[in-house]
């Protein structure tokens, strides 16, 4: 699964990442881990469509720096336990997977770190048990609170026009989509979020019409790997063989379930606010990043509602995957926060 090598910008240095098989909220996780487990956790959270291979740049830096490192590949994901049923991918199950594994372990916080869909997950443990987490950051998606059901927005916004989010609320038609080739499917989608696809990006202004598009159908055919980043190569053949593998293993119908739980987490969330949130609180995010085009006030709102937000770095020429793409300058920030605490 993971060779433990990690690879920092040009260079490689060994630490020890193991994997493990771990009992946890009526599921199995496949869980790598780092470091010395009476140290401080982090706790690190993968995205859409991602794995812990995602974080594979931030293990030993953080080792290094004296914490104790878990990073699931999550419900749905890799050779992690993938329920068939829809609500099986909610909220709660989600970060009730994250607690169960820190009572594992005998702890009782740890920083919680999420990117793209981890953020959100992590944002809402916070929110959830706000006792569990030492502190929070978020990675590419900000903090949000609805003021509707975000299904019903999205349909006020875009009508018959595709929105991927509306899009995955199917079930069968995405994941047939996404689980036709594996490889082609990553190798497209995490070129085209990336900083070199989305440089200069704005967002369009005519949208194709649902029926008959797919996630797919807009994204060119990438170019011949690595893929290029503004610290070097980023994305390797071995790189998207794990992601593909895994993929293959795993299908689509779990990661794309968290986005038809979007809904029912809005009504669990209802009555719980910012103000739970009193932990202290970061956002790293590429300056290129989609979300950012989708979601530019973030920082701000994030600075008005958060009790003890500590602020933001944007990594310039960065895309979605800004921990792959700009390892170096994603660990400075990071690091840079903890220190802080």
């Amino acid at each position: 699964m993971h060779d433990g090598r990690v690879r920092v910008g040009k260079t490689a240095r060994m630490t020890a990442v193991t994997t493990h098989h771990i009992a946890v909220n009526g599921v199995e996780l496949v869980v790598h881990e780092a470091g010395d487990p009476g140290n401080p956790t982090v706790l690190l959270c993968h995205g859409f469509p991602e794995l812990a291979h995602s974080w594979r740049h931030q293990f030993a830096p953080l080792v290094d720096a004296g914490f104790h490192v878990l990073a699931p590949d999550q419900r749905g994901y890799g050779h992690s336990s993938a329920p068939q049923e829809v609500d099986a991918y909610g909220i709660e199950q989600l970060t009730g997977d994250l607690f169960a594994l820190l009572d594992h372990y005998g702890k009782e916080q740890a920083i919680f770190v999420g990117h793209d869909w981890g953020s959100i997950i992590v944002w809402q443990a916070a929110v959830l048990q706000p006792e569990r987490v030492r502190a929070v950051v978020g990675v590419s998606v900000p903090y949000v609170e609805w003021p509707a059901p975000p299904t019903q927005l999205m349909n006020m916004v875009y009508g018959d026009r595709f929105f991927y989010i509306l899009y995955f609320q199917q079930v069968g038609p995405p994941e047939a989509e996404l689980d036709a080739d594996p490889r082609d499917t990553m190798a497209k989608v995490l070129y085209g979020a990336s900083g070199a696809a989305t440089k200069g990006r704005e967002m369009p202004t005519e949208l194709p019409p649902m029926e008959g598009t797919g996630f797919l159908t807009m994204m060119d055919a990438p170019p011949a790997l690595p893929y290029p980043g503004p610290e070097g190569p980023w994305l390797t053949d071995a790189d998207l063989d794990e992601y593909a593998r895994e993929f293959a293993h795993s299908g689509f119908f779990g990661p794309v379930s968290y986005y038809r739980n979007l809904d029912g987490n809005f009504a669990v969330l209802a009555n719980l606010h910012a103000d739970r949130v009193a932990m202290p609180s970061y956002f790293i995010c590429g300056e290129d990043d989609v979300v950012r085009l989708m979601d530019p006030t973030g920082p701000e709102r994030m600075r008005n509602l958060l009790p003890d937000y500590r602020g933001e770095v944007l990594i310039p020429d960065a895309g979605h995957w800004v921990q792959q793409e700009a390892p170096r300058a994603f660990n400075d920030a990071l690091l840079g926060f903890l220190r802080t605490l």
